[in-house]
């Protein structure tokens, strides 16, 4: 092997190693400022009242006490169908309708009033009227989570098609595409970004949704262990279905990105 080749093949392999070295920094910042939060979190919380407040150790007895019992399965397993199934639907509406209104004026001139009423209305007052139309089961929770979780990926997805450079548009009609490749190769590639940006926004708007359904039900699922445990002043166990709904939160979020990272790799550079 000469002198050259050895040196190419080096500066190769330190190209190679050189991502490595900022991907491990990131996650052992990311875990210091975990166990930091939780000492902190754990000593502050021994000098308050705990009725008030609770600390660590004790939401972690208060969970495996939920979980021997298996009242908080059952309860995350009943939301989390309520949540998926909610923002699966909210997300396929949004896209579609989205992609109609930014794309075609007339059926922005015919909705366009009608989306901007609906989302400046406080949707969560409505909720009793729900409750009257659909009763308090499962059709009531996925009604909410839905019409809190639709808009945001409808107005994003629209915004981002009316971003599209026109020009692009004119390429692809002088080069004779038809509406269908006009849609798929040039308005969805660059839409894109405000599709998902609005499909992040949603989890969090979904989430709130199925929390404010199950707290005026009060039947089942994590919003009605957080309404029975904060009747009964038990802090500790009130806190564990809180956190186990940030958890979803972070999950929900995880998976849309690492979609985002899928469907539209060039956004992305290698140690992202």
């Amino acid at each position: 092997m000469t002198s050259t080749t050895f040196i190419g093949a080096a500066d190769d392999l330190i190209e190679d190693l050189e991502p490595a070295a900022p991907v491990k920094r990131y996650w052992l910042v990311r875990l210091v400022s975990i166990v930091a939060v939780l000492a902190i979190w754990e000593v502050a919380g021994r000098q308050v009242n705990p009725l008030f407040m609770a600390y660590p150790s004790d939401i972690v007895h208060a969970a495996y006490r939920m979980i021997a019992s298996g009242e908080l399965l059952a309860a995350f397993l009943d939301s989390m169908k309520t949540l998926t199934l909610g923002f699966i639907l909210a997300s396929i509406a949004g896209v579609v309708l989205g992609l109609l209104i930014g794309r075609y004026r007339y059926v922005d001139a015919a909705t366009d009033w009608l989306v901007n009423a609906l989302y400046a209305t406080p949707l969560v007052a409505i909720t009793p009227l729900v409750i009257l139309w659909f009763g308090l089961g499962f059709p009531a929770k996925l009604f909410i989570v839905f019409i809190l979780a639709v808009f945001p990926v409808l107005i994003n997805t629209a915004s981002g098609v009316r971003n599209v450079a026109g020009q692009l548009i004119d390429v692809g009609t002088a080069f004779a595409a038809t509406e269908r490749q006009i849609f798929g190769k040039i308005i969805l590639p660059a839409a894109l970004p405000f599709m998902m940006t609005g499909i992040r926004l949603g989890i969090g708007r979904a989430i709130i949704g199925m929390v404010v359904a199950e707290f005026f039900t009060a039947i089942n699922g994590l919003g009605a262990l957080i309404i029975k445990y904060g009747n009964q002043f038990e802090t500790a166990a009130m806190f564990v279905p809180i956190l186990c709904l940030m958890l979803m939160g972070v999950v929900y979020t995880t998976i849309a990105l690492r979609f985002e990272h899928w469907v539209a790799p060039w956004r992305f550079t290698d140690d992202e």
